[in-house]
């Protein structure tokens, strides 16, 4: 997958033209802010996981970290992160550009609750050194087969009272 292709699939829904490309990497939260001039927690990082012989992803604020027994207890399954490798073969798009759109169909997609608490965040559109600017609704309208919101982060509580 290229930027080219996730630029196709967010015209069906008219955010073509929000699409970022940059001269430097995006390819971690911290990169990607410095990029797009924002705060690492509005960064809407995209995390890759096997479960059940499947690759899901979950798209989780940049200040978020998996917390392992909340994952179990959704997904009855331990937190196993893709590889590179599996990461381009599974979902078609390489690690530092993984994004929610533009996948095949057997990938479902996740939204952290950590995200809730912006009127926009910034995912990756593809590539290494892109992004996009959505609100949640539209995160959740855009991205390929959207499953659900989910609550299995720590670590962004803290981040939101010290926002407060």
């Amino acid at each position: 997958m290229t930027v080219e292709n996730v630029k196709n699939y967010l015209e069906k829904f008219g955010f073509e033209n929000r699409l970022l490309e940059f001269e430097t990497s995006s390819a971690t939260v911290e990169l990607a802010a410095q990029a797009v001039g924002t705060k690492p927690c509005r960064i809407a990082k995209t995390l890759s996981f096997l479960v059940d012989g499947q690759a899901i992803l979950i798209v989780a604020a940049g200040d978020a970290r998996i917390d392992n027994p909340k994952f179990k207890a959704h997904f009855h399954a331990k937190a196993k992160m893709l590889t590179p490798d599996q990461a381009l073969e599974m979902v078609g798009h390489a690690v530092g550009g993984v994004c929610p759109f533009a996948l095949p169909p057997d990938v479902g997609v996740y939204l952290d609750k950590s995200l809730s608490r912006f009127e926009t965040v910034f995912p990756a559109a593809g590539s290494a050194a892109s992004a996009v600017e959505l609100t949640c609704e539209e995160l959740e309208r855009c991205s390929s087969n959207f499953k659900g919101w989910v609550d299995v982060c720590k670590g962004w509580q803290q981040t939101a009272q010290d926002m407060a």
